[in-house]
């Protein structure tokens, strides 16, 4: 009976996992939708790519903030808040008429992504003892990050072809309402701590993470990108040194003393910009190479969708029998073998065999790797540290993403041309492999030996 949740635990997880689920699906619902949305709304190229960017730029810059916000002034309210802009934020994207108006809609759902993402997994983490349940939860919530991510594209390919692109967005309202009014009776509320607010901290995080996101995603496109990066990196090593004096810190340095988390969020930055371009390229090899759909190549990704959720199912076994960096290790192995088939994916091959079969095991690997990277990312947390641990690995995850994938966009272009979108999907995917052996290589020094942690 210790190991089974109890109803309160149950509610918690339930509300955690389909809150966090919203904010994830978000960032690759509208990527198989994108040619609708241009088409319905006359949008220009540079305005497509804003409608993805405003989103990730403002969910990154606003992390740190809104996990430290849940600290000070208690879970529930922020949780509670982002639910609210973030329901705002789906209604106005799926009613906009024009680029500005869609544009300003989708960051104002990062803002909701933001204040909602560190605050389930710090909920989680109040309401659920350490032990076995907890294992089980934040599996569990390991799991949502590749699901929703993967399904994401499903289900933009599905509303864009059969209804609208709008619907992907306006389902999120109901959901939001339905949460909001369950966590309001539901969720205990947790005891603010005492103290000051750091706002020059805040601030400098804030433009410091938007700087970096922003120049990050300028890299294959102006040459003032790395003006925003030089500026972003001036800004952070501020924002470092006011950590480590000040006395309410929004992220509090000794955070990072711990081996296991601080390899775990290196470790999740290179998995998700490996990852991040896997769903980038493959989603334009499908269409634009094998000629499928949106919908088709949104149920194209169904074999990674079906592998990820049977090995999440897992997950916890496997940790139990294993350990947590060896089944990190197990993961991580799978993710570099099939991602280096499908480097060699060329034009007239066939699915099955060069893109599904290797999907198989990027699922596989991504539904043993995302459980543990979150496991290990919050090891051994003080409890007045939870939610800004929690936000340092949701920024591993946004900020790991955007950079991966400019980087990798880079290469691919750099050594295949823009032209040849095959050879670019190779070479991006093979460099992909690079940072999944790297974070293969962080998990075996850091993570794995965890008797060094503290």
């Amino acid at each position: 009976m210790q190991n089974k949740f109890t109803k309160y635990e149950f509610a918690i997880l339930a509300i955690v996992l389909v809150s966090y689920f919203m904010t994830v699906l978000d960032v690759s619902v509208v990527i198989t939708a994108l040619p609708n949305i241009q088409s319905d709304l006359h949008l220009s190229t540079a305005n497509l790519t804003w409608v993805q960017n405003a989103y990730t730029i403002i969910f990154g810059g606003l992390l740190l903030l809104g996990g430290r916000l849940g600290d000070i002034i208690g879970r529930k309210q922020i949780f509670n808040l982002g639910l609210v802009i973030f329901g705002i934020g789906s209604l106005l994207v799926g009613l906009a008429n024009s680029a500005t108006w869609l544009i300003i809609a989708r960051g104002f759902q990062g803002a909701g992504a933001a204040a909602l993402a560190p605050s389930t997994l710090a909920l989680l983490m109040d309401s659920i003892p350490a032990g076995p349940k907890r294992i089980r939860a934040v599996a569990n919530y390991g799991a949502v990050a590749g699901i929703g991510a993967s399904l994401g594209l499903v289900i933009g390919g599905l509303f864009a072809s059969l209804l609208s692109w709008r619907y992907a967005f306006f389902v999120n309202v109901p959901i939001a309402i339905v949460m909001f009014i369950w966590a309001s009776k539901t969720v205990h509320a947790t005891k603010a701590q005492k103290g000051s607010f750091d706002g020059i901290g805040s601030l400098l995080s804030l433009v410091g993470m938007v700087s970096l996101v922003y120049g990050i995603l300028l890299i294959s496109d102006s040459n003032t990108a790395w003006y925003w990066i030089i500026a972003a990196v001036i800004l952070l090593a501020l924002f470092v040194l006011r950590e480590a004096k000040v006395a309410q810190p929004i992220m509090p340095l000794r955070v990072f003393k711990n081996k296991e988390r601080t390899g775990a969020y290196l470790a999740r930055m290179l998995f998700l910009g490996a990852m991040m371009a896997f769903w980038f390229f493959i989603t334009q090899f499908l269409q634009k190479v094998y000629g499928f759909s949106p919908l088709l190549a949104g149920i194209g990704f169904f074999p990674m969708t079906i592998a990820n959720f049977i090995s999440a199912l897992q997950v916890s076994r496997w940790t139990a029998k294993f350990g947590n960096g060896m089944t990190l290790v197990g993961g991580l192995i799978l993710t570099i073998i099939g991602m280096f088939w499908l480097s060699f994916a060329g034009a007239n091959g066939n699915y099955i065999l060069t893109i599904a079969l290797p999907m198989i095991l990027i699922g596989l690997g991504q539904g043993a790797a995302l459980s543990p990277l979150t496991t290990a990312g919050i090891a051994d947390i003080e409890p007045r540290d939870t939610g800004a641990a929690s936000g340092v690995v949701n920024v591993a995850h946004q900020v790991g993403g955007s950079l991966g994938l400019a980087i990798l966009v880079v290469l691919g272009t750099a050594l295949a041309g823009t032209n040849n979108l095959v050879l670019r999907t190779d070479w991006a995917l093979r460099g992909g492999v690079g940072f999944l052996i790297v974070a293969l290589l962080l998990t075996i020094i850091l993570i794995v030996p965890k008797k060094q942690n503290n």
